[in-house]
């Protein structure tokens, strides 16, 4: 058992100055990763603070344009539920919800879950029918980095509901390269 003595203190300046360069050179080596020609997205602190803004993928936008094609979405009607802060990207809860009657007139057919920075940008889509009762659904997800997430609706009347929402990811959780 090691005890403390006045003249040699359990931390000192030295120990967390090396330490926090040490996470710091291996965040750098993280956000480093990537494919030839592509640039390592900015820290989420940087993100964060506003300094560095978020461009939507490339799969983001395709994915985005194949669910919407020419129509526009509407926000109202519809919630999405994260966390503000994800602390690791592996799991990272979420809910949506669409007011709708849910009748053979008016109901929603589906809802689109999309992700603006994921490798893969469209996560799940979930099918619904007026027997469903409510347009609802809760799960969890994996985030690669801080970015929004975006859920878009369409009705059986063929228009479009949009939500989305800011997450701030500590650790991603993609294993993008």
């Amino acid at each position: 058992m090691t005890s403390r003595t006045p003249d040699r203190p359990l931390v000192t300046r030295r120990t967390v100055l090396s330490g926090t360069g040490g996470v710091l050179l291996c965040a750098a080596g993280a956000g480093a990763k990537g494919r030839p020609g592509v640039a390592a997205p900015p820290p989420a602190a940087a993100v964060a603070a506003g300094d560095a803004p978020l461009v939507p993928s490339t799969q983001f936008a395709e994915a985005f344009a194949k669910v919407v094609g020419t129509g526009t979405p509407i926000e109202g009607r519809m919630t999405i539920e994260l966390p503000e802060d994800a602390e690791n990207g592996n799991i990272v809860p979420y809910k949506i919800a669409v007011e709708s009657p849910m009748t053979d007139a008016d109901h929603i057919t589906q809802v689109h879950l999309l992700s603006t920075q994921n490798p893969q940008a469209a996560v799940a889509t979930f099918h619904f029918t007026p027997l469903s009762g409510k347009a609802a659904v809760s799960g969890r997800m994996r985030l690669a980095r801080t970015q929004e997430v975006v859920a878009v609706a369409l009705t059986s009347a063929n228009s479009l509901l949009i939500a989305r929402t800011m997450v701030h990811v500590g650790i991603g959780g993609c294993g993008t390269e």
